[in-house]
């Protein structure tokens, strides 16, 4: 499957530096180079964006226990040897609910699936449900011939305390679709991410590389700050508050080494506001504060943040508002 090489032109500066890679089959200079889409697909929260960061090797996209949390196409570019790997994290497939947003990220999800060259389909170790069972059944859609490889992915197995019930749960998923591969792990483990590596790299195409060498995502470090924002929020704030809250960049300037952010936190109700401003505007400072200091380490420099807070009622129902605050 030969695809068109992606526009790299907001490709990160933020993220530049590959981390170590794993020994690969052969040097990228002497061998035939593979290039190839993967895209990362499951149910919410069963740590779909924990793997791909495990598989860059470098945070790419935001996490958190809240459901949704990743909400936009990213992708993620891992190089080994003569083998780039472009991995493709996708919202979590919404079945329960059918809100404009909900909708859109039930796009993005379905629209990956038609022009990849593999598929790694993230399900809890033990565990398979209704919901788990929708996002499978996407997969079968267009028919075995239409459906690229799938890679059964069974993550989270350091949270099973009975190992010796996996054997008989991966038969019973061999039953529900014809997977090209079983693959148990812990996205969390270093060694269970380059194993996952090495079982990919036959799937993806002879093809020259889509990215340099050193890229590790597609996406801008305006857009990275806004995802890292939006991830403090969810984190500090947890359930309290509804998980339709965003994150919207005002002002990105550079002065050398010293970036200037300004950002609005957008939600739907006043009530909403002042608990994330929080008493006396502790919360919003502590927002601020870690986000700070995590933009600081990945961008490498010093970093200037302001953040308002703004309620706009209705946003995650409006697709005006949706298409404005970057949502595809």
């Amino acid at each position: 499957m030969n695809k068109p090489k992606p526009d790299v032109a907001t490709a990160t500066s933020a993220v530049v530096n590959n981390p170590s890679s794993p020994e690969s089959v052969a040097d990228a200079g002497t061998a035939e180079r593979r290039c190839g889409w993967i895209a990362i697909v499951g149910r919410p929260n069963v740590g779909k964006s924990t793997l791909l960061n495990a598989l860059v090797g470098q945070k790419v996209s935001i996490t958190s226990n809240k459901a949704q949390t990743t909400r936009h196409r990213i992708h993620g570019v891992r190089t080994v040897g003569a083998t780039q790997f472009v991995f493709i994290d996708t919202p979590g497939f919404q079945t329960r609910h059918t809100a404009p947003l909900n909708r859109t990220l039930n796009r993005t999800v379905q629209g990956v699936l038609s022009d990849v060259d593999v598929v790694l389909f993230v399900v809890e170790a033990g565990r398979f449900g209704l919901d788990d069972a929708k996002v499978l059944s996407l997969l079968a859609a267009g028919g075995a011939d239409a459906t690229p490889p799938v890679v059964l992915i069974a993550n989270k197995l350091d949270a099973v305390h009975r190992r010796a019930e996996i054997a008989p749960w991966l038969k019973s998923m061999q039953e529900r679709h014809p997977f090209a591969e079983y693959v148990p792990l812990s996205a969390r483990r270093k060694t269970d991410a380059q194993r996952l590596l090495g079982i990919i790299e036959p799937y993806l195409p002879q093809q020259p590389w889509f990215y340099d060498e050193e890229a590790l995502t597609d996406r801008s470090e305006r857009f990275l700050a806004s995802e890292l924002i939006r991830e403090k929020l969810f984190r500090l704030m947890g359930d309290e508050l509804p998980y339709t809250s965003t994150v919207v960049i005002d002002k990105f300037e550079e002065e050398g080494r010293l970036k200037r952010i300004a950002a609005s936190i957008v939600v739907e109700r006043d009530a909403h506001k002042g608990m994330v401003i929080g008493e006396k505007g502790a919360m919003l400072k502590r927002i601020g504060s870690e986000a700070r200091q995590e933009l600081e380490t990945l961008m490498g420099g010093k970093v200037f943040l302001e953040l308002w807070v703004k309620v706009r009622t209705g946003w995650a129902d409006d697709e005006e508002h949706l298409r404005s605050y970057g949502y595809e």
